[in-house]
């Protein structure tokens, strides 16, 4: 009966152990965004998070949900979600690439144009300047398409926080 004792302590002990390191190596941040005037409201709010496999390697996942109005034109709401992966070549650089999926949904208030509902890949490869726990930096959508993109252009600048 004591041998039990030990070996069921021993082993829940090495589960606490392992998840305790797990939860130890993710971490949280993302992005909030909003913009207004002149009868345009945007709002973005993208969290994310990332797994920090060693000093130079972290991946992870994000989500984004943004609604867009432009008064007397159009509103619309973009919901999608992310797979993200970063390399630190040096502590200061950060190369990365992001694959996101983007459900669109967009309806104007004239008829002249045809509401939409379609679905938007984007593929960026980025570079930043890390300083901690903050990247600046721009990425590049590498499957933009003019027509269809949430994006004005393919280059976007970007501020990237986890904690």
């Amino acid at each position: 009966m004591g041998l039990f004792l030990i070996v069921s302590t021993f082993c829940f002990s090495q589960e606490d152990t392992t998840k305790n390191k797990f939860w130890s190596k993710v971490r949280f941040g993302g992005a909030v965004g909003l913009s207004f005037g002149d009868g345009f409201f945007s709002g973005t709010l993208a969290p994310s998070a990332i797994y920090q496999f060693n000093s130079k390697f972290a991946a992870g996942l994000g989500l984004n949900g943004t609604y867009n109005k432009q008064k007397d034109f159009f509103k619309s709401t973009i919901f999608g979600a992310s797979v993200l992966g970063l390399y630190n070549p040096i502590p200061e650089l950060q190369v990365s690439t992001e694959f996101e999926e983007l459900h669109v949904n967009r309806t104007f208030e004239n008829p002249n144009f045809e509401d939409d509902k379609y679905w938007y890949p984007a593929l960026f490869v980025g570079l930043g300047y890390r300083n901690r726990n903050v990247t600046f930096g721009i990425r590049y959508d590498l499957l933009y398409d003019r027509n269809k993109s949430i994006y004005a252009d393919p280059w976007i600048p970007f501020v990237r926080v986890f904690f």
